[in-house]
């Protein structure tokens, strides 16, 4: 993992909505407008928030279709484990410096 990698993926995580997204769906896969009435926020702006999520690799979304053939898209939330501590740090820029000398 390089420094902007590490950088995005922190963000994603840092923000309050976010966290509470991923303990949403923590347990089973919902549907977006499942999330947002348990959320109390828009479609729109809980899309922005999954955005950032799925870009950073916590969630994946999926299409699935009802049995009256209404098409719902689900997002999981991806089991995760990190440590940051110095060591990892050190290591995104030791990534990053290599990549950009190549």
């Amino acid at each position: 993992m390089n420094a902007e990698q590490l950088s995005t993926w922190l963000t994603a995580i840092a923000s309050p909505q976010r966290m509470r997204i991923l303990a949403t769906i923590a347990d089973a896969p919902l549907h977006v407008s499942e999330i947002a009435r348990r959320m109390e926020m828009s479609r729109a702006l809980l899309y922005m928030h999954i955005a950032k999520l799925e870009e950073a690799g916590f969630v994946t979304g999926h299409h699935e279709l009802t049995e009256d053939g209404k098409a719902l898209k689900l997002f999981t939330a991806v089991p995760f484990s990190t440590t940051l501590d110095l060591a990892t740090l050190v290591a995104a820029v030791a990534a990053s410096s290599k990549e950009s000398s190549e």
